[in-house]
């Protein structure tokens, strides 16, 4: 009687245990084939969507018409970042139709009020991201411009049809970025 009780328990625990590792195993896989898409999903201040995937020398913005994407790798604390996000703002009004510029936040866990706050203070009236995948994709950003483990901000990547075609470190004038947007729209 106690070999069948015992018997029974070892079962019931195999059981157990073997359905936590099967669930366990398919979040991994899950999880897994989700790295293996290179796809970053980042949500906007007004609930959108945005699928980045990256590329072998870029990023390429799933659903855009958009013919150059700019990735403002930023923190709200940040005084060079606050200065350029005006210049991001005022790229990003003259080139609508050619440009989306996206402000990936680095500071984790930040809530929405506080990049609502930043937006309205230094008018980054642009594409604010706030998702989990922010830190990842700008680790992936400044990996991609060689800047390391503990890389500076702001970093702004510029890509065109989903390749990197320049980038810029700390505090840049607006007119700089201006010209290469001119020169890589093929405007004058």
């Amino acid at each position: 009687m106690l070999n069948k009780s015992i018997l029974s328990l070892i079962f019931i625990t195999t059981l157990v245990f073997q359905g936590c590792t099967d669930k366990k195993q398919e979040d991994i896989s899950k999880a897994n084939s989700m790295l293996s898409l290179n796809e970053y999903v980042l949500t906007g201040l007004d609930n959108k969507q945005y699928v980045l995937k990256k590329e072998d020398n870029g990023f390429t913005l799933k659903d855009t018409k958009a013919k150059i994407i700019i990735l403002d790798v930023f923190a709200t604390w940040c005084p060079p970042c606050q200065k350029g996000a005006s210049h991001l703002n005022s790229i990003q009004e003259k080139y609508k139709d050619d440009v989306l510029v996206i402000g990936v936040n680095i500071e984790d866990s930040i809530p929405n009020s506080k990049l609502l706050t930043f937006r309205e203070k230094f008018n980054a009236n642009y594409v604010l991201v706030n998702s989990k995948q922010n830190r990842p994709l700008a680790d992936a950003v400044a990996k991609q411009l060689h800047l390391g483990d503990s890389y500076p901000i702001p970093a702004v990547a510029i890509y065109k049809d989903g390749k990197l075609v320049k980038h810029y470190i700390g505090s840049i004038q607006e007119e700089f970025i201006q010209s290469d947007i001119k020169l890589l729209l093929g405007k004058k």
